[in-house]
């Protein structure tokens, strides 16, 4: 400590060198946060690869009873259904645009035999593209229907509120309530694939899951590299710092260089000839 009082050089060196080890530290945790998105979203690619083709199977062979909750393994599994749609109960949910093309997806209850729900998202509308005025929405098939769905888990209740018919998220207990529907159902829901019969007027289709991996793999790689170059740039700068501190204590110990030493009496001009004779022929006639 008592050198770092008397030496600024090296206060500074341990300054950048304190630095360099936070900030690699940072980038160090930030490439982990970034691996380990990787790591999910490639599991969840994994998944949909895995079950989005697969056999479609019958509902209860998934969710057994009303209450039951999906099973994240089998996300995106197809399974079907027969019931029929409750159109007084549709819901339209808000902010989830298809294509970056403004629109609702269209929510309703599909009652079975022994009353319990399936709610299904049959598809969605597109609104205008500056997101106003009214939107017209196609009925469902009437009477009894057979569906395939790909099952999805229930999404998050949204604490936002929305207009009179409409939700924030898919989730089955707040899509219920809006339509003003008590049917016990599922804590998950279904993206229609096909039904039968046909409506009258079809709904878009829903897009398929995404498989792209993204990029944070790479980010991963680009902030460990940056974990590597601070330390070897702050460490070099921190070297900078004690050899130009050293080079200054060399010169006058208080950071100001030496005066230059006389050169040596040998190597001083010495007088010359006509000097001397100059300078006595002054002190004559002085």
């Amino acid at each position: 400590m008592r050198l770092l009082r008397g030496n600024p050089a090296a206060r500074r060196a341990v300054g950048l060198v304190l630095l360099a080890v936070a900030v690699s530290v940072a980038c160090v945790f930030l490439g982990r946060w970034q691996w380990h998105r990787h790591v999910a979203r490639d599991a969840a690619i994994r998944l949909v690869e895995q079950n989005y083709s697969a056999d479609p199977v019958p509902l209860d062979a998934l969710l057994p009873e009303p209450g039951a909750e999906l099973d994240p393994g089998d996300v995106w599994r197809q399974a079907t259904v027969t019931g029929t749609y409750d159109a007084d109960a549709a819901v339209l949910l808000r902010n989830r645009p298809v294509n970056s093309q403004p629109g609702f997806h269209v929510l309703v209850p599909l009652v079975q035999a022994d009353g319990s729900a399936l709610v299904v998202d049959r598809g969605w509308v597109a609104w205008d593209d500056d997101a106003s005025g009214e939107v017209a929405v196609p009925a469902p098939p009437s009477g009894e229907v057979t569906v395939t769905v790909h099952l999805r888990r229930d999404e998050a209740a949204d604490p936002r509120s929305a207009p009179a018919g409409q939700v924030q998220a898919i989730n089955v207990g707040q899509v219920l309530a809006a339509g003003g529907s008590d049917a016990a159902s599922y804590a998950g829901y279904g993206g229609l694939v096909d039904e039968t019969p046909a409506p009258a007027v079809a709904l878009g289709r829903l897009p398929a899951p995404s498989t792209d991996p993204g990029s944070h793999l790479s980010y991963a790689f680009q902030w460990w590299t940056f974990s590597v170059g601070s330390l070897a740039a702050f460490g070099w700068l921190a070297r900078r710092e004690l050899l130009e501190g050293a080079e200054a204590a060399a010169g006058g110990g208080d950071g100001t260089p030496r005066p230059a030493r006389p050169a040596p009496a040998s190597r001083r001009r010495r007088t010359s000839d006509e000097d001397a004779e100059d300078a006595l022929i002054d002190s004559q006639l002085g």
